[in-house]
């Protein structure tokens, strides 16, 4: 069962009620960057290990609480944990990512995929209420998957690709067969989604990293709807839905008819044109330039001040970066991003 949180800024921001100051939190809080995960991930040995392990598992997720200071804590999990559940078979190699040992080739091995069964990812639904307990349900925890058409691209293309030439081909010359696919991921992300908020998950999060590598055309055709389909179909009571699109400047437009609570953007868009689409009917999550944390204190805070101006002091805006935190990056710049936030968005 959701616990509603004591800080609550992000759920108010989220439904545009009014706030004190401005909710931060990043994405890939709990990274590489922290001296204090690295020894986690020694201790479990391998990634994978790493996110099915419990206990590992949350204390990284409770690592930007207590280092950072941050509004909110995203699970510490992958957007490819479910997708074990229908046979699908991968390891994540050094320096290299996610590697399918069976990768999606044709009709056929759509057709051999298995049911989605919950109890394969019991675990994360344990992360989520260990999380929860830990910090005394002070801030939201947020739960979180991969959008159909970015868990497609994964599938077909076997790993990490630079042009998603062997999704794209797959896309165009098999569309019924690529919609049939989106579909059965839709339908798993749904039982997915609903058991991180029935196992207390306070917000959750689609991340739909790939489909910015899609005319405007093929994302209105294939990665919108499933989307939709998705946030139309979660039991909720309170809980908000943020969506994430990356390079998402070209079809914004058709990205805000998802009907998500937040819309999630990178830093190719301006934020003010953000607000004005938006017309007050949903928010905005975003868009620090994850390279401006490479920058001395004094960028990093004119960068942030900037964007905290874009959006005026209206509630409705959740501060975040355009994509994640880098393993390079300073534990000291990421606070002091932080601490900026915080102290410069007070109303």
């Amino acid at each position: 069962m959701s616990i509603y949180p004591k800080n609550d800024l992000l759920i108010r921001a989220a439904k545009r009620e009014p706030v004190e100051r401005t909710p931060i939190w990043l994405m890939r809080q709990a990274g590489r960057y922290m001296p204090e995960y690295r020894e986690l991930r020694k201790k479990a040995g391998n990634f994978k290990k790493f996110y099915k392990d419990v206990n590992l598992a949350v204390e990284a997720t409770l690592l930007p609480y207590h280092i950072l200071g941050v509004d909110a804590l995203i699970i510490f999990s992958d957007i490819l944990t479910p997708l074990e559940s229908l046979g699908m078979r991968f390891d994540f190699k050094e320096g290299e990512g996610p590697v399918f040992e069976n990768p999606i080739e044709n009709e056929k091995d759509i057709e051999k995929l298995g049911q989605f069964n919950v109890k394969d990812v019991s675990y994360v639904g344990e992360i989520i209420n260990q999380t929860g307990k830990r910090i005394n349900y002070e801030i939201p925890v947020i739960g979180f998957c991969g959008a159909p058409f970015t868990l497609a691209a994964y599938m077909i293309e076997g790993r990490t690709s630079k042009d998603f030439k062997k999704t794209k081909k797959f896309m165009y010359e098999k569309p019924q067969a690529f919609k049939k696919l989106l579909d059965k991921l839709s339908d798993m992300l749904i039982e997915y989604l609903n058991f991180q908020i029935s196992a207390g998950a306070n917000a959750v999060q689609i991340f739909d990293s790939w489909a910015g590598y899609l005319t405007p055309d093929d994302y209105k055709e294939f990665a919108l709807p499933p989307v939709k389909k998705i946030i139309s179909s979660l039991k909720r009571t309170y809980q908000p839905v943020i969506h994430f699109t990356k390079g998402v400047a070209g079809f914004f437009d058709a990205m805000i008819t998802s009907k998500a609570d937040v819309y999630s953007v990178d830093w190719m868009i301006d934020l003010e044109t953000v607000k004005e689409k938006l017309n007050n009917q949903a928010s905005a999550q975003g868009n620090l330039d994850p390279i401006v944390l490479y920058a001395s204190k004094e960028v990093i805070a004119k960068e942030a001040i900037k964007i905290l101006q874009k959006w005026g002091n209206e509630t409705g805006h959740i501060f975040n970066l355009g994509h994640g935190l880098m393993p390079d990056m300073s534990v000291e710049n990421v606070k002091f991003l932080v601490d900026t936030v915080k102290e410069k968005s007070i109303r």
